[in-house]
């Protein structure tokens, strides 16, 4: 039975819209004349292209319409967005755009004027849905939002906000998602039974709202490009995961928040959460909640939530149901416990008690959400405008006043490529970075000129805190974090940052250059790369370098760019190997094959220092024939592990179960990668291939199905143990590092790591191998993040390689490639492709680094 607020709802929408079609202006197409169905139609979904289609028309038929082209996405699409309001702010685009960007940039701007620009500029409001496509209403919301603004344009609700707003609307935020999925579910619709779904968004699916500010994926790098160009004053995400059964979740968040997070856009957020639950409970749509734990905002990797420390009031909301467009009756019986008495909250004050939920519903509700926030803009323009400025303004002068003052950067690092990738990231959202142009002494440090300075009195300063210093999450009454805990990109990158905590001098100010390099022009460049901002392609690496005499080339692993080069000599015809370490000198790779002058100019490009040697008798065979498990379609990690193998020039060749039950795998393969993967009805063939005399990678959750399939004399101390005595989120532990072991190759003897809830490892009788990483005996492994038990990590083993028959199998209770941010432990992953037969059987643990630890009570 459909509840009576639920039929008011559906009447006062039918009759709204039946009002529209007679005051709409002449021409604008109603979204049932080009789609052939009502937008939200049970079992009915329009594509990206018909999306496109569809607002190609709303153009032709508004001058209040203007669609731009903002890139491609990594399946090659054309990526359109849309841009709405009144003809005249149309007309005077670029003129309020430079206001924008004026205020978001306050350095050097007074308040009086400030006040001015803000009078005379215009809200920029940027909406979207469809970024996890599978939450599927979000990219079916735009085009019927589109048209309701568009028909109508005379309405002076519509008017205002034509007038005051200047409204950037997405179609898709994930168009190759929407695709994906459109497709999965018509599929469904005419009885196929499709296999389960493939990733929605190339190799990241889910995972394209953890790329905030890695920028790893084309599509974070274009949304970033187009939001630094644009400034948005308001950012909304549309998702679609709302508890049950609550119908739409909206800010406030819960507890906690970021640290860092500025409190002007913050409390702007908190503003407009309200003011939409309010235009739902005014269009008789319940069932709106606040605050509820499933969403917090500690992490900013969410692309909806980052852009508040660019002082942006950005959020997202959680509407019900995702489900390919297809309704749920729920009655009074089916609610939880919870809310079974129907009892308003200060939260929760119109309870959902039963009815149908359609996709209609969902975007009924998300239409409203919308247009709620661009009446609150339109509504508080000038106000909104000003505390963008004020907000940075604020940031700019708390951190004139105090620490830390700058964050300096040495170029000076074991991987002299790292402090590149992660500054190039800051630069590219926006954090202004500098570089000395001489030799300085600072608190007590000689910097040679050259080395990067974050000077922290900028606008976007905040955002450079909250990923550079260490965090300590909150130990909260409901304890867990939601998402990740700790996330230091320093760490996480192998990179050392100083931290300012007294004020920089005249002088070192005076030495301090801005970066700026020559932009690579976006739309000539298909993958989008980081140096389509200027500020970020003047970050560059010191000049690689090769020094000594001869034909082979000795690579350092502690150099990331290491492994891309042999990759391009792999696949120009050239060998590599293994050259062990001994004494104060590590483990190198051998290059040989390729022409001095060809290795010159991949070192030059690559920035990679290298010996040249004449002779190495003890090198051993590095194998190339690796393969990268697939258990099943829509793996997230696997989907990473794909990424980072084709951002370093592997070649490798994906399985599935099937294919490893038919096949003789040492006969093809010397490496197989699982990942945080189950082994599944794979044990027999994995068995034998082990056994044979291959190798295995396992990590983090999915080394508990290698060691029972193979039953391996390991044990995960951690097995069994309650969330109430152990629970980490996801945070960054150290770890002490067998560097003699090949697998650790390049790593330093203390390495921070990325431990997602993953197994902690005893050995047991019978144990043959090495512990390759192990967790320190006193006190907290913790570096950033949360950790409750940590006596049960203390002294024991954070990776082992367990050799198993002629072959071996490498467990890494961390997560080496966790959403491509540990550019420090991704060569151990590098490190364990090559572990093959050769370099296996001459690998060697250093004596006395692992000693089993007593036996905890």
């Amino acid at each position: 039975m459909i509840r009576r607020a639920g039929a008011v709802a559906l009447l006062a929408t039918l009759a709204g819209a039946a009002r529209a079609q007679q005051r709409a202006p002449a021409g604008i197409p109603a979204p049932e004349t080009v789609f052939g169905f009502r937008v939200g139609a049970d079992s009915q979904l329009f594509d990206y292209g018909q999306s496109i289609r569809y607002f190609r028309k709303l153009a032709a038929a508004s001058n209040r319409i203007r669609l731009i082209d903002v890139g491609k996405t990594a399946y090659g699409k054309p990526w359109t967005a849309a841009i709405i309001s009144s003809r005249e702010n149309l007309a005077r685009l670029d003129h309020y755009r430079r206001i924008n960007m004026r205020l978001a940039h306050p350095e050097g701007l007074g308040d009086a004027e400030a006040h001015r620009l803000a009078s005379e500029g215009k809200a920029f409001v940027d909406i979207s849905g469809g970024l996890h496509a599978s939450e599927i209403a979000g990219s079916q919301h735009t085009a019927q939002l589109a048209y309701d603004l568009l028909s109508r344009a005379n309405d002076p609700d519509t008017k205002a906000i034509f007038d005051n707003v200047i409204f950037f609307l997405w179609p898709s935020i994930n168009p190759d998602g929407q695709d994906i999925v459109v497709d999965w579910c018509r599929a469904t619709y005419e009885g196929k039974h499709p296999a389960p779904m493939e990733l929605y968004q190339r190799y990241v699916g889910h995972d394209n709202n953890r790329d905030s500010y890695m920028l790893n994926v084309v599509e974070s790098r274009v949304v970033q490009r187009t939001w630094r160009e644009w400034e948005p004053d308001i950012i909304y995400v549309h998702h679609q995961s709302s508890p049950f059964p609550t119908r739409i979740w909206i800010p406030p968040f819960a507890d906690p928040v970021g640290v860092h997070a500025p409190p002007i856009p913050a409390r702007e957020i908190n503003a407009i959460g309200m003011t939409i639950a309010q235009e739902l409970e005014a269009h008789g749509q319940p069932g709106a909640t606040h605050m509820l734990a499933t969403f917090d905002a500690w992490y900013p990797g969410y692309v909806d939530y980052m852009p508040v420390f660019q002082n942006i009031p950005a959020w997202w909301t959680e509407t019900q149901g995702g489900s390919c467009a297809t309704p749920r009756v729920s009655t009074r019986a089916e609610l939880p416990e919870a809310y079974r008495d129907l009892r308003p909250t200060p939260l929760y004050l119109s309870p959902w008690t039963d009815g149908k939920w359609g996709l209609r519903d969902a975007v009924d509700y998300m239409v409203t959400a919308s247009r709620a926030t661009l009446r609150w803009a339109a509504k508080n323009r000038e106000e909104l405008l000003y505390n963008r400025y004020q907000s940075g303004r604020d940031v700019i002068r708390k951190y004139r006043a105090g620490p830390p003052y700058a964050y300096i950067v040495p170029q000076a690092q074991r991987d002299p490529v790292a402090p590149v990738e992660l500054l190039r990231r800051l630069a590219f959202m926006g954090v202004r970075i500098s570089q000395t142009d001489r030799d300085l002494a600072f608190a007590g440090t000689t910097y040679p000129r050259g080395t990067w300075v974050i000077p922290m009195d900028q606008e976007y300063a905040e955002l450079a805190r909250e990923l550079l210093d260490v965090q300590h999450y909150p130990d909260l009454p409901d304890g867990r974090p939601y998402d990740a805990a700790g996330w230091t990109l320093p760490f996480q990158m192998g990179v050392q940052v100083a931290e300012a905590t007294v004020p920089l001098s005249m002088e070192f100010r005076a030495a301090l250059q801005p970066v700026n390099g020559v932009a690579t022009a976006w739309r000539t460049a298909p993958d989008d790369p980081l140096t389509t901002s200027a500020a970020a392609a003047g970050i560059v690496p010191p000049a690689g370098a090769l020094s000594g005499t001869g034909d082979l080339l000795l690579l350092d692993p502690a150099q990331n760019n290491s492994f891309r080069l042999m990759n391009r000599a792999r696949s120009g015809g050239g060998a590599v190997r293994y050259l062990s370490g001994s004494g104060d000198r590590g483990a190198r790779y051998v290059v040989s094959g390729i022409a001095r002058s060809t290795l010159e100019r991949w070192a030059a490009e690559l920035s990679v220092s290298a010996e040249r040697a004449t002779a190495t008798p003890s090198a051993l065979t590095v194998p190339a024939r690796i393969a990268l498990f697939k258990g099943a379609p829509g793996i997230i990690d696997e989907g990473w592990t794909e990424w980072l193998f084709e951002s370093y020039g592997y070649k490798y060749t994906l399985i599935t179960p099937s294919e490893m039950a038919a096949a003789d795998l040492l006969s093809r393969f010397d490496v197989i990668v699982f990942g945080s993967q189950s082994v599944g009805a794979t044990g027999p063939a994995l068995e034998a291939f082990v056994s044979a005399g291959g190798t295995a990678l396992f990590w983090s959750q999915g080394t508990a199905s290698a060691v029972s399939s193979l039953q391996l004399p390991v044990r995960n101390v951690l097995a069994g143990v309650s969330r109430k005595d152990f629970f980490t989120g996801i945070s960054i532990m150290e770890v002490a590092v067998d560097r003699a072991h090949p697998v650790m190759a390049g790593m330093p003897a203390n390495a921070h790591v990325v431990f997602n809830n993953g197994p902690v490892f005893t050995t047991l009788d019978g144990f043959q191998g090495a512990v390759l990483a192990k967790y320190q005996s006193e006190g907290s492994p913790l570096r950033s993040g949360w950790l409750n038990g940590e006596r049960l990590m203390q002294g024991y083993a954070a990776a082992v390689d367990v050799r198993h028959g002629r072959g071996h199998v490498l467990l890494l209770g961390f997560q080496p490639q966790w959403r491509g941010q540990p550019h420090g432990t991704f060569r151990t992953v590098f490190n364990a492709a090559t572990f093959g037969r050769e370099v296996a059987d001459q690998a060697k643990g250093t004596p006395g680094f692992w000693t089993d630890p007593a036996p905890r009570p």
